[in-house]
């Protein structure tokens, strides 16, 4: 089927590419190149990386108003910005939220499901409308969640449970209104989510270690030293890193760490 795709992050790059594998993709939406990284070079979004791999048409409006889709549908994963009102009116526009909606609407739902311990998360397939994440539901499926899972395991195994959930939907969609009960929000993560408090529970910890790695990364002082932790355990009680970078330096595991302190 022919779809145009609205994506930007590692996510929405990651549907893309399995939507690109069994649809006419036109074009590629995304947003315009950003400074990116410690050199805070410019450089292009994720999605228009996989978009360029596979040949796909880029387009990179600084704004959308008046944007014409030129599309019936558009399958929209982590676009990072809103469709004006205007806008949705010209096409249908399928959002793949990795949440279960309504729990989690917002822009890091993921990371937010980690990070309260969740057992459980999903892909939600909803009609896009004007409020955030509000629209009707057309497909919703969950998936267990273990304390062994960090970001990067969720967010793969919701990229291939979405881009599947689309080739549902697309034949025959039909909604659902969201339930009003049980919504909560997925802030942005700022810095102040990335720092470790050694005063909170173990369990706690942990959970923001996996909701912010391999991508992000938690914040702490170890020995006296800056550091993102990437991997961690729990062992009697405590919260135990597993592999770490200190400021100016590259990953190593923890045992390396403590030598280089010798």
């Amino acid at each position: 089927m022919r779809l145009a795709v609205a994506a930007t992050a590692p996510f929405g790059a990651d549907v893309l590419e399995r939507l690109g594998a069994n649809h006419d993709v036109p074009y590629l939406l995304t947003r315009p190149d950003r400074p990116r990284g410690r050199g805070r070079r410019v450089g292009p979004p994720p999605a228009k990386e996989v978009a360029e791999r596979l040949r796909i048409e880029v387009r990179q409006p600084e704004r959308l108003a008046g944007f014409d889709p030129g599309e019936d549908v558009v399958v929209l994963a982590a676009y990072g910005a809103l469709i004006p009102e205007d806008v949705l009116e010209r096409a249908l526009w399928l959002n793949v939220h990795p949440s279960l909606l309504p729990r989690w609407r917002g822009a890091a739902p993921i990371e937010r499901a980690l990070m309260a311990g969740d057992l459980e998360t999903g892909v939600t397939i909803i009609k896009l409308v004007r409020e955030l994440d509000a629209g009707p539901i057309a497909a919703q499926r969950a998936f267990a969640v273990s304390e062994q899972d960090d970001f990067g395991n969720v967010s793969a195994r919701a990229a291939e449970l979405g881009a599947e959930l689309i080739d549902e939907v697309l034949p025959d969609p039909r909604f659902t209104p969201q339930p009003e009960e049980g919504v909560t929000y997925a802030e942005k993560i700022g810095p102040a989510d990335r720092q470790l408090d050694w005063s909170r529970p173990a369990q706690e910890l942990l959970n923001r270690v996996r909701a912010l790695s391999p991508h992000i990364g938690a914040r702490a002082e170890l020995h006296g030293r800056p550091v993102t932790v990437w991997k961690a355990r729990i062992e009697d009680v405590r919260l135990v890193p597993v592999e770490v970078q200190p400021d100016g330096g590259r990953r190593m595991n923890y045992e390396a760490f403590l030598r280089g302190l010798r």
